[in-house]
């Protein structure tokens, strides 16, 4: 281990006794960077145990409930007025930790992450999976302004995705311009390259729209959190990153016959993830999609094992 990692994990740890007074009133993801701060990250963060995660299926597809988020690893986070967050972000997920935290989920059953397309992320695929023996399979996030969806598709299929799906805003933005067809040929395309296809919205009229039209998706991409975050912090110039209608939400599903992955199930860091991860399967949702730091991976895990070991009660059959 080198002299600056030493004296980084060195201050993390000075930090965060200063701040909390004694180790006892530590969180339990403090805890986990003071014990990492003791030893080197060759391996899996301490903490991370294997175990074994409930599996469902996506078209030909066998992926974990719960399935790791992109956003953080790309740098990026719905922030709201804080204006550092991304920067730290980008410190804070290096190479190196990147891998460790793909590793964690690997090694706590998750198997499946959903990451955005760009050189970044290609590269750290194919250094992960071609040098270091990584699994984690990849649906692909397309996002573009132009409607060209099928030729990020096409490049995202090219670098070993198992599938691809449509942007929530893009999703958003194409049905309120009234241009299904964009999104039926963009299904279509994944279908015949042999990946499953998705849409992803925010907005219900959504999959509202798609179910009305007949778009066969392999699934859809919806935001699914309870109104206790946004209704009494967020603004209207944010509200439409997240799910302002949870209980249509759940209503509507409920008569879907397609797998829906929930995101935004945690409200980007708002939401416990006990109480998020319970509110998501609970609500109807297949699967989760849930951005999270190494050292958080273990206890989301844990969480999800433990919702399906006790049973979770839901308003709707299992899709996938």
């Amino acid at each position: 281990m080198s002299d600056e990692q030493v004296n980084r994990r060195g201050f993390v740890r000075k930090a965060l006794l200063a701040s909390a007074g004694t180790a006892a009133a530590l969180s339990l993801e403090e805890k986990i960077l003071l014990a990492a701060g003791d030893k080197p990250s060759a391996g899996p963060a301490g903490g991370i145990s294997p175990g074994a995660m409930p599996m469902g299926q996506i078209g030909k597809v066998k992926i974990s409930r719960l399935i790791c988020g992109g956003n953080l690893t790309s740098g990026f986070a719905h922030s709201r007025d804080l204006v550092y967050v991304s920067a730290l972000l980008r410190h804070y997920f290096t190479d190196e930790k990147v891998f460790e935290t793909w590793r964690n989920c690997e090694v706590c059953g998750i198997n499946t992450a959903i990451l955005r397309l760009d050189e970044t992320v290609l590269r750290l695929l194919k250094t992960y999976r071609g040098e270091r023996g990584g699994t984690l399979q990849w649906i692909t996030q397309i996002k573009t302004k132009d409607n060209r969806l099928t030729a990020d598709a096409r490049r995202a299929i090219d670098h070993g995705a198992v599938g691809v799906y449509v942007q929530g805003g893009v999703g958003d933005r194409l049905v309120k311009e009234g241009k299904l067809e964009v999104l039926a040929e963009f299904v279509e395309f994944a279908k015949t390259n042999g990946v499953i296809g998705g849409i992803g919205s925010h907005a219900l009229d959504v999959p509202v729209a798609c179910e009305k039209a007949g778009i066969e998706a392999d699934f859809y991409m919806k935001t699914l959190h309870g109104t206790n975050y946004w209704s009494h912090r967020l603004d209207d110039v944010h509200d439409n990153v997240w799910c302002r209608t949870p209980e249509k939400t759940i209503e509507f599903m409920r008569k879907v016959t397609r797998p829906w992955i929930a995101f935004k199930v945690l409200a980007a860091g708002a939401i416990n993830p006990t109480v998020g991860l319970k509110y998501a399967f609970g609500g109807g949702a297949d699967f989760a999609c849930v951005g999270m730091f190494d050292f958080q991976v273990a206890d989301d895990a844990k969480i999800v094992r433990g919702l399906f070991a006790r049973g979770v009660k839901r308003p709707r059959p299992w899709r996938g």
